[in-house]
């Protein structure tokens, strides 16, 4: 019995071998060639989409830096922006200090110049006044006959309390 069933085992080995190697060549003939091009294709695929991945990378880094570049750029400027503008109201605050100084200097020299003329005319006016009354007084002490010092005091007494009363 162990002869038959090592003829038989032998025999279903040899048929299972042979049975094996045509299921390869079938395989091989329809199955591995479409098998291996899907392979191949998800592989080139793969490939394909990680050069993608890398390149966006590489791309959005270059975006990223340009961002950066170009946010340093405008906060310079902001900041040249505002120091410019800093400088700008800082004189113009100055100017408009000077021009009120200079009004201010124009109205006081000008009210001075008014005092000064208002003071002149008022001297003058003073000054014709003095001189009328001089000439009133020594008109009426020459139309009065001055006979004596007494008379001619009460008449000095009486024009100085008309003067004061004008």
């Amino acid at each position: 019995m162990e002869k038959l069933l090592g003829e038989f085992s032998l025999g279903l080995f040899f048929w299972q071998t042979l049975l094996f190697v045509a299921l390869l060549l079938l395989l091989k003939k329809f199955a591995w060639k479409p098998i291996l091009d899907a392979v191949n294709e998800r592989e080139t695929s793969i490939k394909d989409s990680l050069s993608a991945a890398e390149k966006a990378r590489d791309d959005m880094e270059a975006v990223q830096a340009d961002n950066k570049r170009i946010l340093k750029e405008a906060r310079a400027e902001r900041d040249a922006l505002l120091a410019e503008a800093k400088t700008a109201s800082v004189q113009i605050v100055n100017q408009a200090k000077e021009d009120a100084k200079a009004a201010a200097d124009k109205i006081t020299a000008h009210a001075q110049e008014t005092i000064q003329n208002e003071k002149i005319a008022a001297i003058n006016e003073l000054k014709g006044q003095v001189a009328s009354l001089s000439i009133d007084i020594a008109e009426k002490v020459i139309q009065t006959e001055l006979k004596d010092k007494a008379t001619q005091e009460q008449l000095v007494s009486q024009l100085v309390k008309e003067i004061a009363v004008k």
